[in-house]
C-alpha cells in the first residue's frame, strides 16, 4: 500500500513543493465529487495519483446541490431507464460506504388533480423505480390516501389531494462527502492539493499531453508535473481545460442554475421531505433539515461565471411562488428566507431541450492529445462514473506499454469516516462512541453530533478537545481564544485533517453553517479569522482579505440580486 499522505493545510506549502520531485501515473484535474472518486479508485489500483482543484474541494457544483443521493425517480419520467437503474442501484453503495454523510429519508411525492403525476401513474413508477434500483424490501414505495398524506405533513394543499406516493431517498451534505472521499484518498496514497490551479498542459514531442503546470493560488508558485496519463473532471470548467488543450470541439457543456432557499422551522415547520409540483409543470424538494427547511431548485441556463452564481430575486421569488403553491397556509416573506445557495450544473449540450430536459448522463471524451475528460453526471453515481474513467486510464496506460492495473477496489470500501461497520452498525457505534465521549467530559450532545457528522474519524476529535484543553491552561493560539469547543474543536480538525485554509472553507463546506446556520456563521467568525490568522501566519493584508471573502460569501447567501436591465 501507499504511503499515508498529508491533507493538513499546515503541510500544504511542503506538499506543492514536492510535487515536480518525481512523475505519476495520473494528474486529476478537479476536486468535486467527480474527480475525488476518480483519484480514489486510481489510488487504490496502484496508481501515483495527483489531484489539483484551483479552488477549495467541492467549492464548485459538489457542495451547491440538493444534497440528495437519490435514485433518479424523475429520469423515469424521461424513460432514461439505464440511469434510473444504475444510479438507484448505486445509491446503496455509497450509504454503506458513507452511512454518517448520507441519511435515508422518507419522500412523500403528493398527487394533484391535474398535476404532473397521476395515482396509478405513480403507483406504477414507484414500483418500476423500486425493481430497476434494486431497492431494498423495507424501503419499497407506499401508496398513501389523502387523509394518510396529510397525517404526514399536514401543510399539504388539501384542494384536490388525490394521495401520495411515499418512497426513500438518501439525503447528504455533498461537500463533506466529496471530503471524505478525498480523504480516504490521501489515507491510500494520493497527492491532493486545493488552491492549486492547472495553469498550462504540457505535451511531448509528438503533441501527446505529458503533464501540467500548477500554480499554487495562494503563494503564487508554479511546478511542472509529468504524467502518464490527465483527466480533465473539472465540472463546469472542463470546457475551459478542453480548450488549452485545442479540443473544444463536437459535444460542449451547457451550464444551468440550480437555487435553493433556508428558511426557518418556525416559519415554515415541515414535518417531513416532499417533492412536488410547481405551477409551470417543473418538480421541487423542501427538504426539513437541522431546525431548517430547504427549498429548491430552480433549473435556468446560466452564461456566467461558474465560481461565483448568484441567487436573484426572481429565483427567490420562483420558488416562494411555489411554496405558496403547495403549502397554501404558509405565509412566507422575502424576509422570511435567511440564506440559500446557488449552484451550475454542468450538462452536456442537447439542442431545442429546456435545462429541466437535458439528460444528466455522464459523458467520456479523449482528445486527439490522450486528455481524457468526464463531462456531466450526478453526485449519486460518482463513484461508477469513477469506475468507468480509470479503466480507460488502466487501458491506455497498459497499451502504451505502461504497468499493468488491477480491477475497481471501490464497491465495498468505506471513505473517511465510513468504518463503523456499515449501515448497520452506524446506530451501534454513535452510542458507543457517544459514552466514550461522556466518560471523557465531553458534552454528551455535542458528542453525538460529532460522531453523526465524522464518523470513524471521530476519536480525533475527542483527542484534540483534550489536548486544545491542556493547551488552554498555557502558552500559544489557545490560550486567548473564546472558542467554545463546538466551533474549536472541528476548526482544528478541518485545519489539521481536511485542508481547510480559509474562513470560507470552513464555514461552507467543513460545517455548512454558512448555508444551514447564517446566525452561527455571525456569531463565530471574527474569532475563527483570528484563529486561523494566528495557526497559518497570515499578514494583515491576507487576514483582511480572508475576511472580506466571508463577508462577501454571507452577502451571496443573504442578499439576492436584482437582476440588470439589458
Amino acid at each position: 500500500m501507499n504511503e499515508v499522505r498529508s491533507f493538513s493545510s499546515l503541510e500544504r506549502q511542503s506538499i506543492f513543493e514536492g510535487l515536480g520531485a518525481h512523475p505519476y501515473d495520473l494528474i486529476v484535474i478537479g476536486g468535486g465529487i467527480t474527480g475525488a472518486g476518480i483519484a480514489l479508485d486510481a489510488i487504490t489500483r496502484g496508481m501515483k495519483v495527483l489531484l489539483v482543484e484551483m479552488q477549495d474541494y467541492a467549492a464548485g457544483t459538489s457542495s451547491r446541490s440538493t444534497k440528495l443521493v437519490h435514485g433518479g425517480l424523475r429520469y423515469l419520467k424521461q424513460l432514461e431507464v439505464g440511469m434510473v437503474a444504475e444510479v438507484g442501484k448505486e445509491r446503496a453503495v455509497v450509504y454503506e460506504n458513507g452511512p454518517h454523510v448520507t441519511i435515508p429519508e422518507w419522500m412523500l411525492l403528493p398527487i394533484h388533480k391535474g398535476g404532473t403525476f397521476g395515482k396509478f401513474s405513480t403507483s406504477i413508477g414507484l414500483m418500476v423505480y423500486d425493481f430497476l434500483a434494486g431497492v431494498k424490501r423495507s424501503e419499497r414505495r407506499v401508496m398513501l390516501s389523502p387523509v394518510q398524506t396529510l397525517l404526514r405533513e399536514p401543510l399539504l394543499k388539501a384542494d384536490g389531494l388525490l394521495g401520495a406516493g411515499y418512497y426513500v431517498e438518501y439525503r447528504t451534505d455533498d461537500a463533506r462527502l466529496t471530503l471524505e472521499v478525498l480523504k480516504e484518498a490521501a489515507a491510500r496514497g494520493a497527492v491532493l492539493l486545493n488552491y492549486a490551479k492547472a495553469e498550462r498542459l504540457n505535451y511531448d514531442a509528438n503533441g501527446r499531453i505529458a503533464g501540467i503546470t500548477v500554480r499554487d493560488m495562494i503563494s503564487g508558485q508554479t511546478r511542472d508535473v509529468s504524467a502518464l496519463k490527465v483527466v480533465n473532471a473539472a465540472g463546469p470548467w472542463v470546457d475551459q481545460i478542453r480548450e488549452m488543450d485545442q479540443s473544444r470541439k463536437g459535444k460542449q457543456l451547457q451550464l444551468t442554475k440550480g437555487v435553493h432557499l433556508v428558511i426557518d422551522q418556525s416559519k415554515f415547520p415541515l414535518k417531513q421531505a416532499i417533492y412536488f409540483d410547481t405551477p409551470d409543470g417543473r418538480m421541487v424538494f423542501a427538504i426539513p433539515r437541522s431546525g431548517k427547511t430547504y427549498v429548491g431548485t430552480t433549473d435556468t441556463v446560466y452564461k456566467d461565471d461558474p465560481a461565483s452564481p448568484h441567487i436573484h430575486e426572481e429565483d427567490r421569488d420562483y420558488i416562494l411562488r411555489a411554496i405558496h403553491y403547495m403549502f397554501p397556509e404558509v405565509k412566507l416573506t422575502a424576509a422570511d428566507v435567511e440564506s440559500g445557495w446557488a449552484g451550475v450544473r454542468p450538462l452536456i449540450l442537447e439542442e431545442g431541450k429546456s435545462p429541466s430536459e437535458i439528460s444528466r448522463k455522464d459523458e467520456i471524451w479523449e482528445s486527439p492529445s490522450g486528455m481524457i475528460t468526464i463531462a456531466g453526471g450526478k453526485l449519486t453515481g460518482y463513484r461508477k462514473m469513477a469506475d468507468t474513467v480509470v479503466n480507460l486510464v488502466a487501458a491506455k496506460i497498459r497499451e502504451a506499454g505502461g504497468p499493468a492495473f488491477g480491477e475497481c477496489q471501490t464497491r465495498h470500501m468505506p471513505i473517511s469516516g465510513g468504518h463503523v461497520g456499515g449501515s448497520a452498525g452506524f446506530a451501534d457505534y454513535v452510542r458507543e462512541q457517544t459514552e466514550i465521549a461522556a466518560a471523557q467530559g465531553i458534552d454528551r450532545k455535542l458528542a453525538e453530533q460529532w460522531v453523526q457528522t465524522y464518523g470513524s474519524n471521530v476519536p480525533v476529535l475527542y483527542e484534540l478537545a483534550q489536548e486544545l484543553a491542556e493547551q488552554s491552561m498555557g502558552e500559544g493560539p489557545h490560550k486567548a481564544t473564546p472558542l467554545p469547543d463546538a466551533v474549536l474543536v472541528p476548526l482544528v480538525y478541518a485545519i489539521r485533517h481536511e485542508m481547510a485554509c480559509k474562513p470560507t472553507d470552513f464555514f461552507i463546506r467543513r460545517t455548512g453553517s454558512l448555508l444551514f446556520d447564517i446566525s452561527w456563521t455571525q456569531k463565530w467568525k471574527e474569532p475563527v479569522i483570528d484563529y486561523m490568522a494566528s495557526v497559518l501566519n497570515w499578514s494583515d493584508q491576507e487576514k483582511e482579505q480572508h475576511a472580506s471573502e466571508l463577508e462577501q460569501e454571507i452577502e451571496r447567501a443573504t442578499q439576492p440580486q436584482t437582476r440588470p436591465q439589458l
